[in-house]
């Protein structure tokens, strides 16, 4: 029997603490009725028996402390809520005791932000890692060795599993029920819970906005710029020339500040404006191509799947109210 260690730090978010424990329980049970010995023994482990989570509002009740655990297969942490450096200053007892049973032999994952707290075990230097979109920049500004993925939903690096934001952590926990148990048992949970099993990515759920709080004021200056002219085709070489900085001065310097290249920044912020325009508008695509300065069609159709990991169709069909209702 597997031993799973679902950490209870403070300020978690609870549904990341009981979502994990209500499926992985739930395959015990699923075993049990077919005739099959449980697969899971799933224990809340805190560094408190009490544990005040979501703000306060919620406390959870854990069933050992990490000095009782002598052995684990697999430690789970959870998302975190509030400011995040002060979570972690809270929960950093917990770091130690990670290192400790992953050299053991154990395996960890994360969900959400609960990457930030492996990610500050080191465990992750060197490694991919998931976390939810919104957080990603500040991810990158507390732990720029780690390799971050944004748009994947699960990571696994030898033995260490990440998952991309909010509600996506499920489908890691599948992942890991189908290691652990079998495919047979992950899709009949994926059922029950009514999960979609094996999405890859969270990219069509990204909403881009650019990292504007690093104090190079000429750079800002350039995001503004192709922000406010989306219709507009901008070459690296004009903005250079307007700003009155060398092109690889400002390359290297856009890089630094926003974690994008001048070209992929011209690019997001075209296809978030297609995105906005294809979930409320009744233009074509070839129109909202046009609109957002692209007139390349099978170029506007590359990119925006590579950022998007949909077709513009595609995204219209899922994201547009008319085309839901109609």
């Amino acid at each position: 029997m597997k031993h799973i260690s679902i950490l209870v730090p403070k300020g978690a978010v609870l549904g990341s603490v009981e979502g994990p424990r209500q499926v992985l329980t739930e395959v015990n049970k699923y075993l049990k009725s077919i005739g099959k010995p449980a697969l899971f023994n799933v224990q809340l482990i805190g560094l408190e028996e009490q544990v005040p989570v979501a703000g306060g509002k919620y406390t959870v009740y854990t069933d050992a402390l990490t000095e009782n655990i002598r052995k684990t297969d697999l430690i789970i942490v959870p998302a975190l809520d509030g400011d995040l450096p002060k979570t972690l200053e809270m929960n950093q007892n917990f770091i130690p005791w990670i290192i400790q049973h992953y050299q053991k032999g154990a395996e960890v994952g994360s969900l959400c932000v609960g990457a930030f707290l492996l990610a500050s075990t080191g465990l992750l230097d060197g490694r991919q890692c998931a976390t939810h979109w919104m957080a990603a920049q500040q991810f990158r500004q507390l732990f720029p060795n780690v390799n971050l993925v944004e748009d994947k939903i699960i990571t696994d690096e030898q033995g260490i599993y990440s998952s991309g934001g909010a509600f996506s952590y499920l489908n890691l926990i599948l992942y890991l029920i189908e290691k652990f148990a079998g495919r047979q048992i992950a899709v009949f949970m994926s059922k029950a819970f009514q999960i979609e099993i094996e999405r890859q990515s969270q990219s069509p759920f990204i909403i881009f906005h650019g990292q504007k709080d690093h104090g190079d004021e000429a750079i800002r200056k350039a995001q503004e710029y192709i922000e406010q002219n989306v219709e507009e085709k901008i070459t690296v070489d004009q903005l250079a020339s307007q700003f009155a900085i060398g092109r690889r001065n400002l390359e290297r310097r856009f890089k630094k500040a926003t974690s994008n290249s001048v070209v992929e920044y011209i690019q997001r912020v075209k296809i978030e404006a297609a995105k906005m325009s294809l979930e409320s508008s009744r233009d074509n695509v070839n129109e909202v191509m046009y609109s957002v300065g692209y007139t390349d069609p099978k170029a506007f159709r590359l990119t925006f799947k590579k950022i998007t990991g949909l077709s513009p169709i595609e995204y219209r069909q899922k994201y547009n109210r008319e085309v839901m209702i109609g």
